[in-house]
């Protein structure tokens, strides 16, 4: 495919990088197209490893990433990546095949922020990037600093503290956790919390929220029993204080 003037012009206009790593040709080239047209700069890799590498040494500002990978998985790379502290921010959407439920679950529990199923329209893949991207810079760019008991949350340097201690998250942890620690003590719902975090619609299946509630409990330790379920409602941070 090729970009036509106005459609390269669009893509100098802004500088988000997107690391797309698919085997399939016909797939990567869609992929590639559409974002480029809609104003991202692409990376490409055709194998896990290459693109596992091209992300620790580009460094994007969002990550594609199939799960049917030669020579190295996608949920391994997923797994690299969330695990280096120097990768562990970028925001990753995987690419999944529609029938494999189970697929989608265990790329979620390994920290991606999105899922896209195949086969999909390229205007949901440009949706999905823009909201990974648009939740991050949120982020950044909201209060710097509050304390919840024994919780402080730093935006500035993207942490979240608890006894002092930093917490190992993902960026989609951090916005979920943040989110819930300013809404304290009051509840917040499943459909909310897809709305503001994940940027879904609220007819997505919430078992996404309640995957991260369980990631952020295992990483909460002896605090863990802070975040707690609200029947028919959602979650909330069970203490008296108010973030501030």
């Amino acid at each position: 495919m090729l970009l036509s003037v106005d459609e390269v012009t669009a893509a100098r206009s802004n500088p988000s990088t997107v690391l797309v790593v698919e085997d399939e040709p016909d797939v990567l080239e869609l992929v590639r197209y559409n974002l480029v047209k809609a104003g991202f700069r692409v990376l490409q890799a055709r194998d896990g490893l290459a693109g596992l590498k091209a992300a620790r040494t580009k460094m994007p500002d969002a990550i594609i990433l199939d799960l049917m990978l030669p020579g190295m998985p996608g949920q391994e790379v997923c797994r690299a990546l969330k695990a280096q502290e120097s990768t562990a921010a970028i925001p990753v959407i995987m690419l999944t095949a529609k029938a494999q439920a189970e697929e989608r679950v265990a790329g979620l529990e390994l920290g991606a922020e999105d899922y896209v199923t195949k086969p999909f329209s390229p205007r949901e893949i440009i949706l999905r990037v823009e909201n990974v991207l648009r939740r991050l810079r949120a982020g950044e760019s909201a209060a710097r600093c509050s304390k919840l008991g024994p919780f402080e949350l730093d935006r500035e340097k993207f942490e979240i503290r608890t006894d002092g201690a930093k917490l190992d998250l993902t960026s989609l942890e951090f916005k979920l956790l943040a989110m819930l620690l300013e809404n304290a003590p009051r509840p917040v719902s499943r459909e909310t919390l897809l709305r503001d975090v994940w940027g879904y619609r609220a007819t997505t299946d919430s078992r996404t929220v309640d995957t991260h509630v369980r990631r952020l409990r295992a990483k909460l330790g002896s605090r863990a029993d802070l975040l707690e379920t609200v029947r028919g409602e959602g979650y909330r941070f069970a203490t008296g204080e108010a973030a501030g």
